[in-house]
């Protein structure tokens, strides 16, 4: 187990991975600048009052249009925080999954989640994370499918966002083999 609920399989049969020597024993900042754009000429004179606009901002990366969920009077067409805390874990659990790939020599041709939050509010509207699910259906052309398979728990278990959360992340994968002619047609 992994901070409070997060569990998965034993991958002490992996050796610990290095990041090169270089990022090893040092902290990593990531700055990033979230500003408002929902004043409709009023600000936050009342509930109904305000937008809930807003774009984060990270040098050097092009800017990201948000909004609250659409069921907290926010703008569908925009990313919501929710939308990006599911994304984030996601994203970080296949980046983790591809680079232990590709060191075991099972080439991955194919990744697709579709990951699903559940956010679990009260009388009150307060709420908070439950869980969280990854569904990655992967092809693989060349490897082991069932290394392929367990390789997952060690992503999982090396994910830095997954380390960081305290609600349970779920992960059912699902891999496919490919052959060479069927992984370039796509």
């Amino acid at each position: 187990m992994v901070g409070p609920g997060r569990t998965f399989k034993q991958v002490d049969r992996f050796p610990a991975l290095t990041l090169e020597g270089r990022l090893a024993g040092r902290s990593m900042g990531f700055p990033v600048r979230l500003r408002w754009t929902g004043d409709a000429g009023v600000g936050t004179k009342d509930y109904r009052s305000y937008g809930r606009g807003y774009t984060i901002e990270v040098d050097g990366k092009p800017e990201l249009p948000g909004s609250s969920s659409p069921a907290f009077r926010g703008d569908p067409s925009r990313h919501d925080p929710e939308d990006l805390l599911v994304a984030s874990l996601s994203a970080c659990h296949m980046l983790w999954y591809l680079h232990l790939c590709a060191e075991r020599g099972i080439v991955v041709r194919e990744y697709e989640d579709a990951a699903a939050g559940t956010l679990a509010l009260d009388e009150r509207t307060d709420g908070r994370f439950v869980e969280v699910r990854l569904n990655p259906r992967v092809g693989i052309e060349r490897g082991d499918p069932d290394l392929a398979r367990s390789l997952h728990d060690v992503a999982h278990a090396r994910c830095y966002i997954a380390r960081s959360v305290n609600f349970p992340v779920h992960v059912s994968p699902t891999i496919s083999v490919r052959s060479a002619a069927e992984a370039g047609a796509r």
